[in-house]
């Protein structure tokens, strides 16, 4: 006589292992749709406008940016633009030049609408009644977002994707205080660049946030969409926007050609990763031959 199968017991264990391993999905994906959120949409579309996109490319990521509490989009762009303006002078919303902490977050509670005049800065990006509501809207309605979206996911999906979503939103918001602080600080990096400002390209910073630790690189190009420009300076967010450009999703994408590397007004330094690449050797010569010059080419499908 055979014996009755005995029943499967799910233990409390496995039920704890389930819910880590959806905890940590979900917050993989959440991390990476949120920060990108802020690089590819936030930083070089709006603030940049370093390629083209359809709208519902451009929205899918600025609302991963919106609810990592990046604020509205056109403060955003409008604070970066005058950091681009006066980086590293007395009018540059947060340099290290005045203080770690004041880079970090203090900044943030010392805006001068003189230098951040949203309206003046980002006409381009309130001109999107989208953006204009959302600006209008200001704090209360990022905050009653961020909220809503994690409490209909705890409805939605249960608590561990909740978390998780809150928890990658809020590293998220942390990378770009991070990067204002030690992308600013020449003794922590190196420059491919002698540019005017303390800019500098951290590797590290570049591995958290896809790519926007090459800052130097940036700040003599800021309408580059590629910010890693050498070999060894991996660059996410380049990547991303190339494939989006192959499925037809993105166009128009700006990059410096090597001849605007050499003819750049920040000199391309002698020790720099970029200085012995064959295209701006080649450009190099041209120049000195032609007095060939040319800032940016386009990209385009």
């Amino acid at each position: 006589m055979t014996e009755p199968s005995r029943p499967v017991i799910v233990t409390s264990r496995n039920g704890a292992g389930i819910e880590l391993v959806t905890f940590l999905i979900v917050l993989f994906f959440s991390y990476y749709w949120h920060g990108l959120g802020v690089t590819v949409g936030y930083h070089r579309l709006l603030s940049h406008r370093s390629f083209r996109c359809p709208k519902i490319v451009e929205y899918f990521w600025v609302l991963g940016g919106y609810l990592a509490l990046e604020g509205s989009p056109a403060w955003w762009a409008a604070v970066h633009r005058a950091h681009h303006k006066h980086a590293d002078t007395p009018d540059d919303p947060h340099s290290p030049r005045d203080g770690y902490k004041h880079s970090y977050f203090k900044w943030m509670f010392k805006q001068d609408p003189h230098i951040i005049d949203v309206p003046t800065l980002s006409p381009d990006i309130l001109r999107d009644p989208v953006y204009r509501i959302l600006d209008t809207g200001d704090d209360a309605l990022l905050l009653v977002a961020n909220i809503g979206y994690r409490v209909a996911l705890y409805f939605l999906f249960g608590w561990q994707v909740a978390l998780a979503s809150l928890v990658a939103g809020l590293m998220i918001l942390q990378l770009p205080l991070i990067l204002n602080l030690f992308c600013h600080i020449p003794r922590l990096g190196y420059k491919n660049f002698d540019t005017v400002n303390d800019a500098v390209n951290v590797w590290w910073v570049a591995v958290i946030a896809g790519g926007e630790g090459w800052h130097n690189n940036h700040h003599a190009f800021p309408s580059s969409a590629r910010h890693g420009l050498a070999k060894n300076e991996f660059d996410l967010t380049w990547t991303i926007i190339q494939i989006q450009r192959f499925l037809g999703l993105s166009s128009h994408a700006y990059l410096p050609s090597a001849d605007a590397i050499v003819d750049s007004p920040e000199a391309l330094l002698p020790f720099s990763p970029l200085a012995n690449n064959a295209e701006i050797l080649k450009a190099r010569a041209k120049r000195r031959a032609k007095g060939h010059k040319k800032l940016l080419v386009g990209l385009t499908n």
